[in-house]
């Protein structure tokens, strides 16, 4: 029986990634550790499957960082006007990942921790997930390079176009149905991996939660009244609907996650706030890194699989 299995699940968020990966690179260098040798499968939705793959592939939290330092700016430039097409032209993004300094050509299967990415195929309206190779059903996903993943679960409709360059495939961002994916970490490891309920924890780590003011005039609202915030309720909700679905099925003192409030309008998905990120990210590492080194750092996951593809 497996007595501890720990997950690490980020959230999508847009170029508030930066706050995810630098509340990383903060613990590494508070505990001087290694942070996925303390974990046994992450899973990241959007931006978080960006940090999810580079993990995966050994960059540490401080490359992630100084990635996203980097490139937003390029990747969120001047947008278009939104109204009848994507916000934003997604070769940018695609360039940077390529980079040899980043993911290059390196294969999904690559990976040396267990991870988990969820994606939509907008053309069979179904969830798509992209796994590597821990179990002798996943015979296909360990062959995609791991930048196509990190396009297909960031293609978030409006601020990018779905991404095709796979099987053709239509493939938009994981955070339609999974932004927060911890429970998809959870469904994961118990069902491939036979993990029980009462061996797994989770650090699940958010992109910082604005706080809003919901306006009466929704109440009985129509489109006109909505439009803007529908996308964020909805985002909201199933963050908060998966975070507290996993303190039901794990017990409370089992999932522990960071999630600061901040204003409203202080950080967007798509405007580099690099230095109020950042800074955020230092104070909140300071309060949690106490609480995540008592909870976490005891434990050393396994580096070896106990399935590896056939070659083919």
């Amino acid at each position: 029986m497996i007595e501890r299995f720990q997950i690490l699940s980020l959230d999508g968020g847009g170029i508030k990634g930066l706050f995810s990966a630098a509340i990383l690179a903060h613990i590494e260098e508070d505990c001087g550790i290694n942070i996925v040798d303390h974990f046994d499968l992450i899973t990241g939705t959007s931006t978080g499957g960006i940090i999810a793959l580079g993990l995966g592939l050994g960059m540490r939290p401080k490359k992630i960082v100084d990635f996203y330092v980097k490139n937003g700016p390029a990747i969120f430039g001047k947008p278009g006007r939104g109204w009848f097409a994507n916000k934003y032209q997604n070769d940018p993004l695609k360039a940077a990942l390529r980079e040899e300094g980043c993911f290059g050509e390196r294969l999904l299967g690559e990976s040396r921790k267990r991870l988990v990415i969820p994606s939509y195929n907008l053309g069979e309206d179904d969830v798509y997930l992209f796994k590597t190779p821990y179990h002798a059903r996943l015979r296909r996903d360990y062959k995609v390079p791991a930048w196509k993943v990190a396009m297909a679960t960031s293609a978030a409709p409006t601020y990018f176009p779905a991404f095709g360059e796979l099987d053709h495939v239509r493939l938009v961002d994981g955070g339609v149905w999974a932004n927060n994916p911890t429970l998809v970490g959870i469904a994961e490891a118990v069902s491939m991996l036979d993990v029980p309920l009462t061996s797994i924890s989770v650090l699940s780590l958010g992109t910082t939660d604005e706080v809003k003011h919901r306006p009466d005039g929704l109440d009985g609202g129509g489109l006109w009244q909505w439009k803007e915030a529908a996308v964020d309720v909805i985002m909201r909700g199933q963050s908060v609907g998966a975070y507290t679905q996993a303190q039901h099925l794990l017990g409370k003192e089992k999932v522990t996650r960071i999630d600061p409030k901040v204003p409203d309008n202080l950080f967007k998905l798509d405007k580099l706030s690099e230095k109020e990120l950042l800074a955020k990210a230092a104070h909140e590492s300071r309060i949690s890194c106490p609480d995540i080194n008592q909870k976490f750092l005891a434990h050393n996951a396994e580096e070896s699989f106990p399935y590896k593809p056939m070659a083919q």
